[in-house]
């Protein structure tokens, strides 16, 4: 349904921990001139964990607003109850978003028959398009390919975004649910390889700081042009390990405000990043041009 570099978009704040929505509103124009292919509101790189259910709402609608149809907007609306992921998703829907995005349920680490009945049960709830998020090293909990097999079926479950680590989980789903269910990858390091293999794009950290980078990264790679992605993904793969030296969404916050667009307040637990950081990922941005 989606393709290409589908940014997970920083949540700007001011110093007092509020939204910063003005600084939103750049955010959005920036990708749209850009080129990122769709923006992804409140997913974990968007503080998604601190902000509470009101707040959600309003970032998903307001990303929407600011879009204005020039690209898709999907809402981050994956929770560890079944009813608050249902409560969230309809939000998004109601808010316009073109479609949700719904992480494992994290923490209570249910079986893979509570998954599914948890995903369907969002997706019969809720007509709007959504897209599996499987992060287990941040959930410890793991979808198996069996399991999103199952739940392609589903009609309005169009694809999942897998961050399992490996480039085999990946393909292994590509090759049970074919055009089934489109897969994008979780991890900007392996994001290339996945798409040659047949996925259809990532949803990105990276793209908040190399936007236009990402996007042809990913077309090429759709395209099959194998050598330049390869070559697109050299300029950017200091940039994908350095936007990890601490938890995400740390230094692509930092990383964005080098780039004058937001501020670097950040909400705790989370704290800015570590000063001994910051020549690391300077230098990650300068060599994928994105800073002098």
């Amino acid at each position: 349904m989606f393709r290409g570099s589908m940014v997970a978009m920083v949540t700007p704040m001011h110093e007092d921990g509020a939204v910063d929505w003005d600084a939103l509103g750049r955010l959005v124009e920036f990708h749209v001139n850009q080129g990122s292919d769709a923006i992804v509101a409140v997913g974990t790189t968007g503080e998604s964990a601190t902000l509470d259910y009101d707040e959600h709402c309003q970032v998903m609608r307001r990303v929407v607003e600011f879009a204005a149809g020039r690209l898709p907007v999907i809402g981050g609306t994956g929770a560890n109850s079944t009813w608050e992921a249902i409560k969230l998703t309809r939000c998004a829907m109601e808010g316009g978003c073109d479609a949700a995005l719904l992480v494992t349920p994290y923490y209570n680490k249910p079986t893979q028959e509570g998954l599914y009945l948890h995903f369907k049960a969002v997706a019969d709830a809720v007509p709007i398009p959504q897209i599996l998020y499987n992060v287990p090293g941040r959930t410890a909990c793991d979808i198996l390919p069996e399991t999103v097999e199952r739940l392609a079926e589903i009609p309005n479950i169009v694809a999942i975004k897998e961050a399992q680590g490996t480039v085999q989980r990946p393909r292994e789903i590509i090759e049970r649910c074919g055009d089934r269910l489109d897969v994008y990858s979780g991890d900007d390091g392996n994001a290339r390889e996945i798409i040659l293999a047949g996925g259809k794009g990532v949803i990105s950290v990276s793209a908040n700081v190399a936007p236009a980078l990402m996007h042809a990264m990913c077309m090429a790679a759709l395209d099959g042009k194998r050598e330049e992605a390869e070559a697109i993904d050299a300029r950017l793969a200091a940039l994908h390990k350095a936007l990890f030296v601490e938890s995400n969404p740390i230094p692509v916050k930092w990383a964005v405000a080098q780039l004058g667009l937001v501020g670097t307040a950040i909400r705790l637990p989370m704290t800015p990043l570590s000063e001994h950081h910051h020549e690391t990922v300077r230098q990650a941005m300068i060599l994928a041009g994105v800073l002098e």
